[in-house]
């Protein structure tokens, strides 16, 4: 028998952690399915694509304009023989469930749930999309309690955690990483942070600034560097502004996008995240899995990552203060920021690694994909 076939798709327009797991399941599930990608014709995920990825992009402007685009999708499920729909995006279900009422051949449904729910789904409307689903797996147990206790018992979809992972990255020896170093410059003599983006306010890039602010006040060497492209011009304006006010344009520097941030993690002293509401932080497995210290807020699935004070620093939520704190102690003790690297790390491999993760998910698929 051969393989069958699988469409993972995400039409978000953006690119970020969500949009770039899609890519990398699609690759890691093509040694057992035929897997399509499904992607948005405004999307920046082609350039991730390979020769010998097969991916197909649709333009699909809104939930409200999207019957043509839904049926679109529905002859592809109908012409490949599409047993499962592999999605990624919340904002998706619609789409995906209205073409699915297109298809000629019914496939199952399956939502990787990144967001967090907040109210109940009890309406005509959000039942007839979870009575279309047959299998949601959110990336947190916090997550996954939210679904059981939003979603009514009997539409709701079978609900199975499956974490996040990262890819194995490419270690710098000493000499790339110092030549890195120099092009970003960076110095040896400063603890250097690095965050890890969308610029936005909800991603909390203004709470690292006045953390660094009052350190470099205590006469602290710290900078802090922004990796990421602002979603919205006038709040990188507004940081710059508050940059320069504050007077430590020399600790503060934004480095825009970066395709693959894996060996910036790695000339880091820690890297910081600090989201209003992170469902999880695949961030900070990024940076935990090459040895980097990590600092996280006290929320959300940050928590099921970090161990306070073993694999990482936790600092209370939207408080600068706190952060300052947590980054402070990490200058001030390299014991405990060497210990929380190697801790971090192993953490990491253990739990956190893509190949063990996507092997979860390929067992996970045909499991549905035959019942």
């Amino acid at each position: 028998m051969g393989k069958k076939t699988i469409i993972e798709l995400c039409m978000s327009p953006d690119l970020g952690g969500l949009e770039l797991y899609m890519v990398r399941a699609a690759k890691a599930l093509k040694d057992d399915f035929n897997v399509i990608s499904i992607i948005n014709a405004e999307s920046k995920l082609e350039q991730y694509y390979d020769a010998d990825d097969r991916y197909i992009s649709i333009k699909k402007s809104s939930n409200l304009m999207m019957v043509g685009a839904a049926r679109k999708l529905a002859r592809i499920i109908d012409e490949n023989d599409v047993e499962i729909v592999h999605m990624h995006w919340t904002k998706d279900i619609p789409f995906v469930i209205l073409a699915k009422q297109f298809c000629k051949k019914k496939p199952k449904i399956v939502q990787t749930r990144n967001m967090t729910m907040t109210r109940f789904k009890n309406d005509l409307y959000h039942r007839w999309l979870y009575k279309n689903m047959d299998l949601m797996l959110p990336v947190t147990y916090q997550v996954k309690e939210q679904l059981e206790r939003f979603i009514p018992q009997d539409i709701r979809p079978k609900v199975e955690v499956l974490y996040m992972g990262s890819d194995k990255p490419e270690m710098l020896d000493d000499d790339a990483a110092q030549k890195l170093k120099m092009e970003l410059g960076f110095k040896d003599e400063i603890f250097n942070i690095g965050m890890v983006g969308r610029i936005n306010e909800a991603k909390g890039q203004h709470l690292l600034i006045k953390s660094v602010d009052l350190l470099v006040k205590k006469g602290l060497q710290v900078s802090a560097y922004f990796v990421g492209h602002a979603m919205e011009a006038s709040y990188l304006e507004m940081l710059q502004k508050d940059v320069k006010e504050r007077g430590i344009a020399e600790h503060i520097h934004f480095l825009g996008f970066m395709k693959n941030p894996h060996h910036f993690y790695q000339i880091c002293d820690a890297v910081v995240l600090a989201s209003k509401r992170e469902t999880f932080g695949l961030v900070l497995i990024e940076a935990m899995q090459v040895g980097t210290a990590v600092i996280g807020a006290n929320s959300g699935g940050v928590v099921e990552i970090i161990d306070d004070g073993e694999t990482g620093l936790l600092f209370e939520s939207q408080n600068y203060e706190s952060l300052a704190e947590a980054i402070e102690k990490l200058i001030n003790d390299k014991k405990l920021l060497e210990e929380i690297s190697n801790a971090g790390q192993k953490k990491c491999a253990e739990k956190f690694s893509n190949e063990k993760q996507f092997v979860a998910l390929s067992h996970m698929l045909k499991d549905l994909s035959e019942s």
